[in-house]
């Protein structure tokens, strides 16, 4: 199993270094200067041209890139334009915020989301199969940012049961951190759970037919034996590479969440950062949350590997 962590973790390297790429060639074609944007309108074009040179925006794109590339390797990754502050500083200050929501709507959804697909194929074709299934597929199709907007609409515009903006402070009780994450844990765990839903259900009817578990009925096992100690654990390998690709979907599907809700997390940032042209920062975020990805991706193929005994570690069935 070492062996094959070793060879995914060296496999990783061409992704991150082709992200790292592409997102430098991408924030150079931001429109916009990043040095007038840090001096304002009334900036002369020869303060605007000193700022360039201190940013080191005046040399040549391709130095630009070697600098960028040999920064990395060295664990820097640049100051902020817009902050003034480390790179790696920012994101140690706002990933807290955007895990306390990821990771809510994450559990959320996993837990509704795998009890409702499981519901389903236990009562397969009844009335509430159809109901769940339709609103998984609705819940996968729905547009994030006009969720999150219809739900400020109703429950905090029209109804006001909930704050539409910010994070709360424990200084206020609990309750006012609670009601502030409702909204945005909501948006943000809808697809999520929509696709749990449907791959759990699609999972443990592909179990529950098998000749194994009618056997085990045919033993007498209780019904419930069955379905949790052996129907559901060997519908579980298709949930975990969801799961996995899921945790990496909540990060980018926090860039809308948290901006819709004014939630100050790498979402919020990245976006401002786009808005002020601090490549340094996009650079920098970017890249952390392709790490993310490729982290999770790692550990998920672990877990496959642990729970389905039938992949060797060479990633091929067994035979």
């Amino acid at each position: 199993m070492l062996k094959t962590v070793l060879k995914r973790i060296l496999q990783c390297i061409p992704t991150l270094f082709i992200v790292m790429t592409f997102t430098f060639i991408l924030t150079r074609m931001i429109p916009g200067n990043p040095a007038a944007t840090i001096l304002g309108p009334q900036a002369s074009a020869a303060d605007i041209a000193a700022m360039e040179v201190k940013l080191g925006l005046d040399l040549p794109k391709w130095q630009q890139y070697i600098n960028y590339i040999v920064d990395v390797l060295q664990l820097d990754f640049g100051t902020s334009y817009m902050y003034n502050q480390p790179v790696l500083d920012l994101i140690a200050e706002r990933i807290p915020n955007t895990l306390q929501i990821s990771l809510v709507a994450l559990v959320v959804a996993l837990i509704l989301g795998v009890g409702a697909g499981m519901f389903s194929a236990l009562h397969q074709y009844s009335v509430l199969d159809y109901v769940l299934m339709i609103l998984a597929l609705v819940g996968v199709s729905i547009p994030i940012f006009w969720l999150g907007l219809m739900l400020v609409n109703v429950f905090s515009v029209e109804l006001g049961w909930l704050p539409p903006l910010g994070r709360g402070s424990l200084e206020n009780g609990l309750w006012d951190v609670v009601s502030h994450m409702i909204l945005p844990c909501a948006c943000l765990c809808t697809i999520p759970m929509a696709t749990f839903a449907r791959i759990t259900r699609s999972s443990m009817l592909e179990v529950i037919h098998n000749d194994s578990i009618k056997a085990l009925r045919a033993r007498g096992i209780s019904e419930t034996s069955v379905i949790w100690k052996h129907a559901l654990k060997n519908a579980l390998p298709p949930i975990v590479t969801v799961l996995g690709l899921q945790i990496a979907s909540c990060f980018t599907g926090a860039i809308l969440t948290e901006t819709i809700f004014s939630w100050p997390g790498m979402g919020t940032m990245i976006v401002n950062a786009i808005t002020n042209r601090d490549y340094m920062l996009i650079q920098g975020v970017v890249l952390f949350f392709a790490l993310v990805f490729v982290l999770v991706n790692l550990l998920v193929d672990m877990i496959y590997m642990l729970i389905n005994p039938r992949v060797s570690y060479e990633g091929g069935d067994k035979k």
